[in-house]
């Protein structure tokens, strides 16, 4: 089972999640990330350090928010790896606990 990251990372991006993956498992995208399932090792050790708590095991994803799973599954083929933590959105702060923000996804 892998983890997926949900709606609330979009426009946050904080990368404290990536800092503390042991496989490298995270993809960048311009406003968001996602977890190659293929790579994720089930650690768990990202969801503690998810400052906007947007990170899931699989099978603990909202009902609402299940269409995450597969676009964390199709940006993993085409964004790049992300290995290192790096500044957030200027205005990340602003956007965590924003709901609905699939628009605001940028690819």
């Amino acid at each position: 089972m892998a983890y997926v990251v949900t709606e609330n990372c979009i426009k946050c991006k904080y990368t404290d999640c990536v800092d503390v993956c042991p496989v490298d498992c995270f993809h960048e995208g311009p406003n968001f990330l996602v977890i190659d399932p293929e790579e994720c090792i089930d650690c768990t050790l990202c969801v503690a350090e998810c400052p906007a708590e947007a990170i899931f095991a699989e099978d603990d994803v909202p009902d609402q928010q299940r269409q995450f799973i597969a676009l964390n599954v199709e940006l993993a083929k085409v964004w790049p790896v992300i290995a290192e933590r790096r500044t957030p959105a200027a205005d990340a702060d602003d956007w965590n606990g924003v709901a609905d923000k699939l628009d605001k996804l940028e690819r």
